[in-house]
């Protein structure tokens, strides 16, 4: 039989490795936040500047075996997938930007053998750079051996990347990969706790999946109810002490088909050139209505349409294609591949320091001898506003019952159609 305080130091002993087991467990979920935390924080440069490097419909295939197309004929030999990954290093090289962002059609499913093998292919300049990328679906990611589900997932699980399958809180949000990125105030500055900028992130879907509306996809009330809330919460954390500020950290806004709002420009009012259709949803779901109402976008970026590669304004948001970048995709022979730019600069401040951004502005690339510089324009400053039609319009808004209002629940998801 045992004596009692040999009983009383087993327990003893029992209940301190059990404490100890508790403390290293509790120490490695810190540390595993902790450095989640670190990982996917975006933060503006010393000299008070944030780049992005927009990269739209790759079409990556089977890499060397998958051939280009609408090149010239001199170009012809030799040229395959691995000239769309000569052209991103060639990009990240020239511009070193603080984030890839890839909008869609990111492989091409029907000539892709392996989903996964494609994907890593395609994505490899990105992760060998050490920059963190993030990445949203078009309509042809998910036409080889993954779901639309698969591929995301997939995504999500590589190295340096920042994209995420949706949102935790919503579980019922339509679409994968509808996310948002926060960018902080340069370090040492007054604002580096504080989002200065923020990246909206949605999933445009692929095609029609009701029986009566033929074409594309489009963004859901599901996603733009994620959206007014985020923008919401967003808006609430900048203006509220510490360090509270008076105005709207600019969004910009990125996904892969364009809205039918994009069919508003001529040569007349945007940057850039206009050479086949606006391939948007037959429907139009007021996403545009959604973004003017929450007030923080200044710029949409988008894909889809390979030879458009314009940016407009419209009511005070810009919206802009990217061009196509990919050899594998359909293109203009003699059209040089390109990709687009977008450089956020923040406000010197005179006591010193910096602030918040002061203007956004944006450029192409072209992949040429000298990787031409293109088209640049400012997208927006702290000092522009909306002139007197453009407030007219936006005061008739007010008036009109936007996707799922929060306030107005009641409302039709559908009612909002405006051009």
């Amino acid at each position: 039989m045992a004596k009692p305080w040999k009983k009383k130091q087993c327990y003893s002993m029992a209940a301190e490795a059990a404490l100890i087991i508790a403390l290293c467990f509790f120490w490695v979920l810190v540390s595993v936040d902790a450095a989640s935390e670190q990982r996917n924080q975006l933060r503006f440069s010393k000299d008070g500047h944030f780049k992005i490097l927009q990269v739209a419909d790759m079409h990556f295939g089977d890499g060397k075996s998958t051939h280009c197309l609408d090149v010239l004929p001199s170009q012809i030999p030799g040229c395959s997938d691995l000239n769309t990954s000569a052209f991103i290093h060639r990009m990240i090289e020239a511009e070193k930007p603080h984030l890839i962002v890839f909008t869609g059609d990111n492989i091409f499913g029907f000539d892709a053998t392996d989903a996964a093998a494609s994907m890593n292919a395609a994505f490899e300049p990105a992760v060998s750079s050490n920059i963190p990328w993030a990445a949203v679906l078009g309509n042809h990611d998910q036409e080889s051996t993954l779901s639309r589900e698969g591929v995301m997932k997939h995504i999500v699980e590589m190295k340096h990347t920042l994209s995420q399958l949706n949102p935790p809180e919503f579980e019922d949000i339509d679409g994968f990969g509808n996310y948002n990125l926060e960018v902080s105030g340069a370090e040492g500055s007054s604002l580096h706790n504080k989002s200065v900028l923020n990246l909206y992130f949605l999933d445009s879907g692929d095609y029609s999946t009701v029986s009566t509306i033929f074409g594309y996809g489009w963004i859901k009330p599901s996603q733009q109810y994620w959206f007014q809330r985020t923008s919401k919460k967003l808006r609430k954390a900048y203006i509220k002490n510490p360090d509270g500020q008076k105005s709207v950290a600019p969004g910009l806004v990125y996904f892969h088909i364009p809205l039918p709002e994009f069919a508003s420009f001529d040569s007349s009012n945007f940057t850039g050139v206009k050479q086949e259709g606006i391939s948007s949803a037959t429907v139009n779901s007021g996403f545009f209505t959604t973004m003017l109402e929450a007030g923080d976008v200044k710029a949409v970026f988008t894909g889809h349409d390979h030879i458009n590669d314009f940016c407009g304004k419209l009511i005070n948001i810009n919206l802009c294609y990217a061009g196509g970048f990919g050899y594998h995709a359909y293109g203009k022979a003699g059209w040089a591949r390109r990709a687009r730019v977008v450089l956020a600069t923040l406000e010197k401040r005179e006591q010193g320091g910096w602030g918040e951004v002061k203007f956004i502005k944006t450029w192409k690339r072209l992949d040429d001898k000298h990787l031409t510089t293109i088209d640049s324009q400012v997208l927006w400053s702290r000092s522009s506003g909306v002139n007197h039609e453009e407030r007219k319009i936006l005061v008739a808004l007010q008036w009109l019952p936007s996707i799922c209002r929060e306030d107005k629940p009641s409302l039709s998801c559908e009612k909002v159609r405006f051009r």
